[in-house]
């Protein structure tokens, strides 16, 4: 009996030695209760502009969390007096708490000022349940370029949901919009966790296993972006008062040199505190500070889309540049009397609406079928495919999101519309003018102007030209060729230089031959059922080394070369000069404010 009693004495010392000494489970079970896990929120990356100019950095902030089950005896007077809160507002944030989990920690107040950290971190202990987590908030160098920055903002329930949110707790921070959001993997990093032990009062006791389980934060990745914070100041400065857009490309790389869309709003007021009722307040705004014109607003190119009608011919067969059409202005109205369209510079130059007619008659009835309604469907979905080939009707690919395909028609879109053989080319004429059911974005306005640059290719816009120490993402580096040979854009140039270089030119307002500047162009005036015509003016520069490719849209401004056009020229002349000669200083005393057309005599 002895000898049993002290076998089953050995089994459990021995079993006790290997619970308390060898196996560290049972003390990690039982330390739950008094660990504390901290994710270190890493650094997020830092935006800066071409030259490198700080425009997006970091500041830390802190963000009171709650866990409702831990909640004990809660002295909800004196906590609302010391965080000066109203009582409903901790009952409403307590019971979203609770909605979320009662054992997960969820933030009650965010954004604590230094002042009211100390107030609440001095009396925590009293308040189990409580504690404070320290975070890095956005800060802005510049009150430019909301749109393309986007902001930063605090994980939706809705996003948790997601698997693609799976890393995210609540509390977290995220990118919500522009750059932010499309970047966020890169700026955002990797969390970090560290273990510590405390005690009943929730006083620290140091490190769990001297940091075993600790996991050090990575700190996110910069970008360096292709804008020029300078140029983008200007742009928008130029554009105060109006509604409408300028978006600038280095038609050699794609980068996006300016992104301004009217009327703009300064970024800092989507971070800090009170971020949703500003939020409201932009979202309320008639004038729409929120839309992102240059990538989601789609209007008819207008008389700028001459130039890809044109080129299309020209790669049909079906024109030279030689070719002439008389101004027949039973065919279409033309806006105002000029010579003679003898060959495609002058039609250019005058913006003939009869001649490019015309010219897209000869590209859509080429008789391949006798049926004449039949013959204007084929030729039409030939035409379509040319047009697609220069990036318009799809996206892009720029690397905000939110950008919209616009429209390009196809004989299927009118079949819809009509039936199948009920319309003809009398039905879609105004496409050969830009007008009708084409819709295009003020970025891919751009772009063209880069394709034209390029005699017929582009790399997709883009902002980041280095991410961290590398450069771009690699589909930026992807040359995208359009159906229509170099050659013929060689024959479309001198007609665009015509427009802003010769008297007569409807672009003269953006001539800057004065500075050494020769720039190739095209004008255009939007037809507007709604209200007054919006205007037009899209070029590049310098015409034999191109460094830029800019379109402008400016809404119920009217004739594109009266207000779009020089405003395009002072873009032009500030990036490539870095400055604005002195007799031009005083067009931009009358761009700012409500939209003045005014004709500049050279």
């Amino acid at each position: 009996m002895q000898g049993i009693f002290l076998a089953v004495a050995l089994v459990f010392a021995v079993r006790l030695f290997h619970i308390q000494v060898l196996d560290g489970s049972y003390k990690l079970a039982a330390d739950k209760n008094t660990l504390q896990r901290i994710v270190q929120t890493p650094y997020r990356g830092m935006i800066y502009d071409r030259n490198g100019q700080l425009l997006v950095h970091n500041i830390p902030v802190y963000d009171l969390l709650v866990i409702p089950r831990e909640v004990k005896n809660l002295d909800s007077a004196r906590f609302c007096q010391i965080l000066q809160m109203p009582i409903e507002e901790l009952r409403e944030g307590l019971k979203a708490a609770k909605t979320y989990s009662r054992s997960k920690a969820s933030p009650l107040v965010q954004n604590l000022s230094t002042p009211e950290l100390a107030a609440i971190q001095d009396n925590l202990v009293d308040f189990p349940g409580f504690s404070i987590k320290a975070r890095m908030a956005r800060a802005y160098r510049t009150d430019n370029m909301a749109h393309a920055l986007g902001y930063v903002g605090p994980i939706s329930p809705m996003m948790l949901e997601k698997p693609k949110y799976a890393k995210y707790v609540a509390g977290d921070f995220l990118g919500i919009s522009g750059l932010e959001s499309f970047y966020e993997k890169e700026l955002m990093g990797r969390r970090g966790v560290q273990y510590r032990m405390v005690n009943v009062r929730g006083v620290e006791k140091g490190a769990f296993r001297d940091g075993e389980f600790d996991t050090l934060s990575v700190a996110g990745q910069d970008l360096h972006l292709s804008i020029d914070a300078e140029l983008q100041k200007y742009g928008e400065f130029l554009m105060q008062g109006k509604r409408g857009s300028i978006v600038a490309i280095d038609p050699k790389t794609g980068e996006i040199l300016a992104f301004v869309s009217a009327p703009a709003f300064e970024p800092t007021r989507l971070t800090g505190k009170g971020l949703g009722n500003r939020y409201m307040e932009l979202l309320r705004d008639e004038s729409r500070p929120l839309f992102n014109r240059p990538l989601a607003a789609t209007y008819p190119p207008g008389s700028v889309f001459k130039l890809v009608n044109e080129a299309i011919a020209l790669q049909e067969g079906v024109v030279t540049p030689e070719t002439g059409f008389p101004c027949n202005q039973r065919l279409v109205r033309c806006t105002h009397r000029h010579e003679y369209p003898a060959n495609s510079t002058i039609a250019i130059k005058n913006s003939c609406n009869p001649y490019f007619y015309q010219v897209m008659f000869a590209t859509v009835r080429r008789n391949r079928s006798p049926n004449k309604f039949k013959d204007a469907a084929l030729g039409l979905a030939e035409w379509r495919k040319h047009v697609t080939s220069f990036g318009l009707a799809q996206h892009l690919g720029v690397d905000i999101p939110g950008e919209r395909m616009g429209l390009i028609p196809s004989p299927n879109f009118y079949d819809k519309r009509y039936g199948q053989n009920r319309w003809g080319y009398k039905t879609v004429y105004s496409l050969s003018i830009g007008q009708g059911e084409i819709g295009i974005t003020p970025l891919q306005m751009a772009n063209l102007m880069a394709i034209f640059a390029n005699r017929g290719w582009y790399y997709a816009p883009h902002f980041v030209r280095r991410i961290g120490n590398g450069g771009p993402l690699p589909q930026f580096a992807q040359k995208h060729y359009t159906t229509v040979a170099a050659q013929h854009f060689e024959s479309i140039i001198p007609g665009m230089l015509a427009v802003v270089n010769q008297r007569g030119g409807t672009g003269i307002n953006a001539n800057l031959s004065d500075a050494g500047i020769w720039v190739a162009g095209k004008t255009g005036t939007v037809q507007n059922p709604h209200g007054d015509d919006h205007a037009t003016f899209a070029a590049f520069a310098p015409a034999e080394d191109p460094k830029i490719a800019i379109s402008v849209f400016i809404e119920n401004a009217g004739f594109g070369g009266s207000s779009a056009a020089p405003l395009a020229g002072l873009m032009i002349e500030k990036y490539l000069r870095g400055k604005i000669a002195p007799w031009r200083n005083r067009w931009e005393q009358w761009l700012p404010g409500p939209a003045h057309r005014f004709v500049v005599h050279h």
